[in-house]
């Protein structure tokens, strides 16, 4: 069919646009969503195997608001006391909270309500743990440095709000386990010096536990956080379209393209073949596996306390620093300072924050203002890599200590001995861990210079016509080598001659000496394995015809 006969009917008067064109030109003229449909549906994104872990991350998360929706439908959040006469005979005349109530009531009465309440769990444990590997993948890889600091303090900031969700979310249903973990946050803020115990009055609205507090955690849980959490990830995405992805070395990339495939329509199928890949293994586990089975563990009395009572993973770390701290306190004037209690309590943001400000502690040293969108390959990276391997091993030699007790019953060991072990860690095990990751990296380079000088082995001995033998080596091809040695090695910062031509010392300022010694530990001589040069390539292979 020709064009006329497509525009004009057989009177020849031209055809009017069908509804759906019309709407769509009336939302263009007034959204511009053609214009930035054309600008941005064609954007090209990298492609490469770890890059997946922030699709977790995002997949989860909208899994979680579907799912959360759906709970909030059937959950009442009220502190009230009743006498539970539902379907679940172990409980019938037990005296236990509306919220406790309607969670069994989910689990043994609402169709799919068991099955919709664990996947919800489970998502998000998976949540956490994918925004804890998916913000150690951009550190490892350097992607946190310039355009992207703001974005690196967003996706640690979802990291802290995701921990505090979790807390928020497993408290509601005020079953044994998740009462003994409110008391052990209301605890740790009556530690607080001065206003600990204005601020759990506050919280509770009176005493412990109080009827205030579940509407007040159901609020937090549904609206506040979710709806920052929401923000954060627009945001989040927005700056990652902005800046546009980072990507590994290679040929013909460089800090001004991007190699890859464009958002629509490769990107797009693939994001959402994955994402219904994630919530098919999601609804597997919440099908298959048992979490929080709030009828076995019966409502908070707070007179009781669950054995093996843990929270769930991503604040076991926080639970191992109150655990294995020593009981001291303070008495002066009248007031006792728990600082058993209280130094893990601010140990826990500390530790996070660390983290958090290494990306602009290693600007400072190093004074890169320059862009960077090539991702570093860890080992390429010692000093960085180490601190981040060196930071994991305290996170889990802290949620050993977190679970001393389910390590000494399963393990047949002394409590005591697990709990000094972990304070011995604590301070031995991440210095230990920074060493034998630095010589790991060391090594790798090291490998790698050999790779590129002396090509790949093949496992072939070949005797040479005075008798030596040797072993066949294949080389690596231009691209291989070329992705080998396109890091940058930074040059340690120096402060220069202390002591001018005319011998009058020069002032230099203390932060320009620190750096210094810092950029010296961090990129001086032994910090790294020198790349192989063009000559030096030539030199090896100029001779005989071996290396």
């Amino acid at each position: 069919m020709s064009e006329r006969t497509q525009d004009h009917g057989q009177d020849g008067r031209p055809t009017p646009p069908a509804k759906g064109e019309r709407l769509a030109d009336w939302a263009d003229g007034r959204l511009g969503i053609h214009t930035l449909g054309k600008s941005q549906l064609r954007k090209v994104f990298p492609d490469h195997w770890s890059f997946m872990f922030g699709e977790i991350c995002l997949y989860s998360f909208l899994i979680l608001i579907l799912t959360g929706v759906w709970l909030t439908l059937f959950f009442e959040p009220s502190g009230m006391e009743v006498e539970y006469n539902g379907t679940y005979v172990p409980l019938k005349g037990v005296l236990v909270t509306r919220a406790y109530e309607s969670t069994v009531d989910i689990s043994m009465e609402v169709r799919g309500g068991l099955l919709i309440r664990q996947i919800h769990h489970w998502a998000a444990l998976v949540f956490v743990a994918g925004m804890l590997v998916h913000m150690m993948r951009v550190f490892f890889t350097g992607a946190f440095r310039k355009p992207r600091e703001l974005n690196w303090l967003f996706g640690w900031t979802l990291l802290m709000l995701g921990l505090i969700t979790g807390l928020t979310g497993y408290s509601l249903p005020d079953d044994l386990l998740s009462g003994t973990g409110v008391r052990f946050a209301q605890g740790a803020i009556l530690s607080i010096p001065v206003v600990g115990t204005y601020v759990s009055f506050f919280l509770f609205g009176g005493e412990f536990p109080g009827h205030d507090i579940i509407p007040r955690l159901f609020a937090v849980h549904v609206l506040l956080l979710p709806g920052i959490m929401l923000g954060l990830v627009v945001a989040h995405l927005i700056l990652v379209f902005y800046h546009k992805h980072t990507q590994f070395a290679g040929p013909g990339r460089s800090e001004r393209n991007v190699i890859g495939a464009p958002f629509f329509p490769v990107y797009v199928a693939k994001a959402g073949g994955f994402f219904f890949l994630v919530f098919g293994v999601l609804a597997l586990m919440g099908a298959l596996a048992t979490i929080n089975p709030v009828w076995a563990l019966g409502p908070y009395r707070p007179d009781m306390v669950g054995t093996g009572a843990q929270p769930d993973w991503y604040l076991g770390f926080s639970e191992g620093l109150i655990r294995v701290m020593p009981s001291w306190e303070i008495n002066a004037w009248g007031h006792t300072l728990e600082l058993g209690v209280f130094i893990p309590f601010a140990l826990f943001p500390l530790i996070m924050m660390v983290i958090a400000a290494y990306p602009f502690a290693e600007a400072w040293v190093t004074k890169d203002r320059r862009e960077h969108h090539i991702a570093d390959r860890p080992r390429n990276a010692p000093a960085r890599t180490s601190f981040g391997v060196a930071w994991l091993s305290l996170y889990g030699v802290l949620m050993v200590g977190g679970g001393n007790d389910i390590w000494a019953t399963h393990f047949h060991l002394s409590i005591n001995a697990i709990t000094w072990f972990v304070r011995i860690a604590f301070f031995v095990v991440p210095p230990l861990a920074y060493a034998v990751t630095y010589r790991v990296c060391l090594g790798l380079q090291r490998r790698d210079r050999a790779k590129v000088l002396h090509g790949r082995e093949s496992g072939i001995i070949k005797r040479l016509p005075h008798g030596e033998y040797v072993e066949v080596h294949q080389p690596l091809s231009q691209a291989e080598r070329y992705t080998l040695t396109a890091h940058e090695q930074p040059v340690p910062f120096e402060v220069g001659p202390l002591v001018d031509a005319n011998g009058v010392a020069r002032k230099v300022p203390r932060t320009d000496r620190l750096r210094a010694r810092l950029s010296r530990a961090m990129y001086g001589p032994g910090t790294q394995v020198p790349k192989p040069t063009a000559q030096e390539y030539r030199q090896v292979h100029s001779g005989d015809g071996h290396p």
